[in-house]
């Protein structure tokens, strides 16, 4: 999920790292498999399985739960994945896109819609909000990794547009259809990354009142929880100070 906030550090409350954990080694098995059964099942013949490997990796899961996906995909019985953005209003004016792997199309779009509309929000047609957002790839290394200006020069040859460091790490914007090539090229003089994915980047940030704020939270709480959804991008913009009062 992608939002202008440390929202991470308090949804993740105490008693709930494990679960969180299962739910996102789940959505990057279901990745894996839909990445190798669209294409070659060996992530060096193919691009987008190589990058959802290379996340998963970065998420420290574990090597036999990345090779269980990828066998998997060459099951016959296996379920069919459909891949749907969802795009929408949240609380506040802010702009969402939701992106979902699911088998029951009807399933998720009435689950979605549910999540909008319980939160003063709204379900919009494919294209309402996307306007306002830039797709790029992202990569991201730790802080360990190296130093700002030595990262600034591994990017700038590897073909990235950007990089941005601070004390939580590196992250790296590249045009989304060049995110391939730059990664292995990192990866060749950084290491793997923390993660690499297609994001959706919002051209500008929504300040939300405290109010607001909160039914954010909840509402990317919904989406964090539903199987079928693997990634939200939002324009909110949550101040530390209100941060801290939510968590």
């Amino acid at each position: 999920m992608a939002g202008h906030s440390k929202f991470k550090n308090i949804m993740h409350r105490k008693g709930r790292q494990d679960a969180v954990r299962s739910k996102m080694f789940s959505k990057l098995s279901k990745e894996i498999t839909v990445a190798a059964k669209m294409g070659d099942p060996d992530p060096d013949k193919n691009p987008r399985l190589r990058l959802a490997v290379q996340n998963a990796k970065g998420q420290s899961m574990p090597k036999d739960n990345i090779q269980r996906a990828i066998a998997k995909s060459q099951q016959s019985d296996g379920a069919n994945y459909s891949e749907i953005r969802y795009e929408g209003y949240g609380p506040g004016g802010t702009a969402i896109i939701v992106e979902a792997l699911t088998d029951n199309k009807n399933r998720s779009a009435a689950a979605v819609r549910s999540y909008f509309t319980k939160y003063g929000g709204s379900l919009g047609e494919t294209g309402s909000v996307s306007f306002m957002f830039d797709r790029l790839g992202e990569i991201v290394y730790k802080e360990e990794v190296g130093e700002a200006d030595a990262v600034l020069e591994a990017g700038i040859e590897a073909g990235a547009e950007d990089v941005v460091s601070d004390e939580d790490g590196h992250t790296i914007l590249c045009a989304f259809e060049d995110l391939s090539e730059v990664s292995k090229a990192l990866e060749g003089t950084l290491g793997e990354a923390e993660s690499v994915k297609v994001i959706w980047k919002p051209q500008n940030l929504v300040p939300v009142n405290e109010d607001k704020a909160g039914s954010i939270m909840k509402l990317m709480d919904l989406f964090d929880e539903d199987d079928d959804v693997q990634n939200v991008f939002s324009n909110f913009d949550i101040d530390e100070e209100t941060l801290a009062k939510l968590g």
